[in-house]
């Protein structure tokens, strides 16, 4: 009882106000980095009906696909995402000393893990979808292709 009062008191005048303001500046890096995850995705896939469109080879095709399947643990091709989200360092540094905030490092890691669990979902979503397709008639397999890359995008 006697912590509670003063404790509330606490966030609401020194925290709460600033809150929405917070929000709002880590969102920018956060969101910059799903964005860029979403644009990798979508020239992966690109990059694959457009070899096979060029090649026509369906065996090629599952070879592909088989690669976008590791995209998410791919780091080489990850790591432009992962650099949008390193924003939040500079930003949470004003934090930590505004707010005592600590672990900004966490905060960095499982946002990144978010990201790489978002691209497994695409990926694996992707797959999915396209899998029964495969058998198709070769000339329809692209288009195929762009259909399921746009359902896993939206």
């Amino acid at each position: 009882g006697t912590v509670s009062e003063p404790a509330q008191k606490c966030c609401t005048e020194h925290i709460q106000p600033f809150l929405a303001s917070i929000l709002e500046e880590l969102m920018g890096p956060v969101s910059s980095g799903f964005t860029e995850v979403r644009a990798l995705f979508d020239k992966e896939v690109n990059e694959i009906i457009q070899d096979f469109q060029k090649t026509n080879d369906i065996t090629k095709l599952k070879e592909n696909v088989d690669q976008l399947m590791n995209l998410p643990f791919n780091s080489v091709k990850m790591e432009p995402c992962y650099l949008k989200v390193n924003l939040l360092q500079e930003l949470l540094q004003d934090l930590k000393s505004r707010f005592k905030i600590y672990h900004i490092d966490f905060v960095i890691q499982r946002t990144q893990n978010f990201m790489q669990e978002l691209m497994e979902n695409a990926v694996y979503t992707f797959e999915q979808l396209f899998s029964p397709s495969r058998q198709a008639d070769s000339a329809k397999v692209a288009t195929s292709i762009e259909k399921v890359k746009l359902r896993v995008l939206k």
